[in-house]
């Protein structure tokens, strides 16, 4: 007889792992026993189909589990008379991590919608195959005792279903019923509305027009009626938040095709298990108003992940609500009750519950460019799921905090990246605060919680880069600061596991290795190190941010032109006064830095069109140009001059405006704009890949959400016989720069 110990590490904690392990072992009659080791599944068999066991192992697996590595070794025969899954330990520690929170599954959906269900109605029925993981759980072995779920003891008949291994409710942590798991409540400012039906009095209280807070699975939404423009502008005025478009939620696929365009992939995205939100493009039957995503030719749309939500639209007849995160511009989403009834004043009543959030988590948010997917934002559905570096990499454990705005975190160990959830702008004191705490949360989780390094942004401002030295001290070890456009590039190259590449990195601003500004520029990195080849013309930004908030400062020192910039002396408050002004300030260099940026390029296109002149949100100048430039029907060309490897931005913006000023289409002179500067860039990246004898050409940074600029590089690249590289498994903006970080860190050391 055979005896075998198997150690599998991967996705196999809160999947139904081992009860498809017992099934397994009870179907080719091996006895022996499954458990948790901490971040491991320890198997033990004997019998004489252990072969056939290890190859059908991995390619039955639940739906959720995912096997990252299979250890196998011969052990003595012990004697066991049966198969049986055992009493966790955390006694092992390996790289393995719980999965993401999961849609609810059809099965658990139709329990709800069933009269005859039990969990009829029941807004927080879930089972081995969906529900919530990451934000409920305090720590590892994943079981019930270590998530908020414990405080919600198993009614006799949940615990039936809870302690058969045939049963797709065993061990599923987050089951409950009515009788046993969490309530939902509605609040009218602090005053509880008494209601059987909480869940109805929101749907009807939503159909009047009223603003609803609503606590979710990790955090909670502000929601509206999408049809009413009354309810979206007044949501606006609450919030203080006049432009940003709103994402909406809607009850089903058809609905999102009655106003959207949609390709294949999108629709296996948006109905996927994982359910971000995807930005699709509007068609022609759009019927929301204006106010709902102004100035843009796309919106973001998901559908409803949680039972929660299903049961929203089946108690209402909207097919669309708003469902924005409840939170102030930079701060993290509210979730305690307590912070949730304090809304009062933006919110005209609260639907909440009392399952605490442990790990607050934000919607998830990608966009399809040419068809190929792009995370703008990798949170719910897909945090904490770990990257596989594709590298030769020491053996130490690094922390990596990414830059400040749009930050996630990330931990390595071995050759696993565990990257964090959103957390959004760290110059907010509550987000950098939060940011600790989701540190500590990661640290539980993953069981990693002594570094060897600390990687960070090169700025020496940033509240990330302070936070390093903290931890540098705390953890006795080294501090790596990582120049924030090869961190973007080392993240893209990951992605395919290549050795060298030449990256245009575009974004609004990164600190250079010469202590200025960067964000239009040309690199080739071979992981460890980066050499910057080439870059937008250098330009002056007076007043620092004043520049970035409203872009005619920028076109101003763009254009250096005093009869070019004439032509909008009413975009400046104060007049020819101002303009007088900004030029005397331009040239005592008080308060003015330098800048490569693309961002900066593009608003102050946009300013010059006269599309955006004052920055309500991060990115509006450029994605309201992105808009326009959309609906371009003409082939207009602006000319593109290089020379020394520097893209001539003054020249460009000068044409821009002389264009204008002659009357010609605004979206064809948009267009235009930004497939000069997207072929500048991709000029020198072909010329610096000719020089070095590079084929591969990626695109990173915030730049390459724009699809128009994206497929003209990619084009124009590949038109010239390189290959063209995007992300597709991370975010060409701030949201993967830890991960690059913390490659860089294990590869240097």
């Amino acid at each position: 007889m055979m005896a075998k110990k198997i150690l599998t590490q991967g996705i196999v904690q809160g999947v139904g792992f081992r009860p498809y392990i017992y099934r397994l072992a009870k179907d080719l009659n091996l006895n022996g026993y499954v458990r948790n080791l901490g971040n491991v599944v320890e198997i033990i068999l004997e019998g004489e189909n252990i072969d056939l066991f290890i190859e059908r192992l991995p390619k039955e697996l639940p739906p959720i589990a995912k096997i990252d590595s299979m250890k196998t070794e011969d052990i003595a025969v012990e004697g066991f008379d049966d198969f049986t899954i055992i009493e966790s330990s955390d006694e092992f520690s390996g790289v393995s991590v719980i999965p993401p929170d999961i849609a609810i599954c059809d099965s658990c959906l139709n329990e709800i919608r069933n009269p005859k269900d039990r969990r009829y109605k029941y807004p927080f029925n879930a089972c081995t195959d969906c529900g919530p993981r990451f934000t409920v759980i305090d720590s590892v072995p994943y079981d019930r005792v270590r998530t908020s779920m414990d405080e919600f003891p198993l009614c006799n008949s949940c615990l039936k279903e809870y302690s058969e291994p045939l049963n797709r409710r065993y061990h599923g942590e987050a089951i409950c019923c009515r009788d046993c798991g969490p309530q939902m409540k509605i609040y009218k400012g602090s005053e509880e509305i008494d209601s059987d039906n909480p869940i109805k009095i929101a749907a009807d209280k939503l159909k009047e027009g009223k603003i609803i807070s609503i606590k979710g699975i990790g955090g909670t939404h502000l929601a509206a009626d999408a049809y009413n423009d009354k309810a979206i502008k007044e949501l606006r005025k609450r919030l203080n938040r006049p432009n940003q478009a709103f994402a909406v939620m809607s009850k089903d696929l058809s609905c999102v095709e009655n106003y959207a365009r949609l390709t294949d992939n999108e629709i296996a995205t948006i109905t996927s298990n994982k359910r971000p939100i995807v930005v699709l493009k509007k068609n022609n039957n759009y019927n929301f108003p204006e106010s709902l995503a102004p100035g843009l030719h796309n919106i973001g749309v998901m559908l409803p992940y949680s039972p929660m939500h299903y049961l929203l639209f089946d108690e209402g007849d909207i097919d669309t609500y708003i469902m924005t995160s409840a939170n102030t511009p930079g701060e993290p989403m509210m979730i305690t009750n307590t912070e949730i009834l304090n809304l009062d004043g933006i919110s005209d009543y609260s639907l909440i519950h009392n399952r605490r959030i442990l790990n607050r988590c934000d919607d998830s948010v990608i966009r399809f460019r040419n068809d190929a997917l792009s995370f703008i934002r990798r949170s719910r559905g897909y945090t904490p799921e770990p990257y596989k570096i594709n590298y030769e990499v020491n053996d130490l454990n690094v922390l990596a905090l990414g830059p400040e705005l749009d930050v996630t975190f990330a931990i390595a160990k071995d050759n696993m990246c565990y990257p964090s959830q959103h957390i959004g702008n760290t110059n907010k004191l509550k987000t950098l605060n939060f940011m600790k705490e989701a540190i500590e949360n990661m640290e539980r989780i993953t069981k990693i919680n002594d570094f060897d390094a600390i990687a960070c942004d090169l700025h020496p401002h940033f509240f990330t880069t302070k936070l390093a030295h903290e931890f540098g001290d705390e953890f006795e070890c080294d501090v790596i600061g990582v120049q924030h456009h090869h961190a973007h590039s080392v993240a893209l190259a990951n992605d395919y596991g290549l050795d060298e590449m030449i990256v245009i990195a575009a974004d609004g601003v990164g600190y250079g290795s010469d202590n200025t500004s960067w964000g239009g520029e040309i690199l080739y990195t071979d992981i460890n190190n980066f050499e910057r080849l080439g870059h937008l013309q250098p330009h002056k930004m007076p007043g620092g941010d004043m520049a970035t908030k409203h872009p005619i400062r920028m076109l101003l020192s763009i254009l250096d032109d005093g009869e070019l910039i004439g032509n909008y002396v009413d975009y400046f408050k104060y007049g020819e006064m101002e303009i007088k002004n900004i030029y005397k300030q331009l040239e005592a260099e008080i308060n003015v830095g330098l800048t490569t940026s693309t961002g900066r390029v593009l608003d102050s296109v946009s300013a010059a069109l006269e599309i955006c002149n004052t920055r309500t949100y991060e990115g509006e100048c450029s994605m309201k140009l992105e808009s326009v430039a959309y609906y371009s029907k003409n082939d207009l060309e602006i000319p593109f001059e290089i020379k020394d490897n520097v893209l001539n931005t003054r020249e460009i913006l000068r044409e821009v405006v002389r264009l204008y000023q002659k009357g010609e289409n605004k979206a064809d002179i948009a267009n235009a704009a930004q497939n000069a500067i997207a072929k500048g860039l991709s000029q020198i990246a072909i010329e610096s890949a000719d020089k070095k004898g590079i084929f591969d050409i990626g695109a990173t940074g915030g730049v390459f959400y724009n699809e128009a600029i994206t497929n003209t590089c990619k084009n124009y690249i590949e038109k010239n016989g390189y290959n063209f590289i995007q992300h597709k498994n991370t975010c060409a903006g701030d949201g993967s720069v830890s991960l690059g970080q913390a490659i860089v860190a294990k590869t240097i050391l």
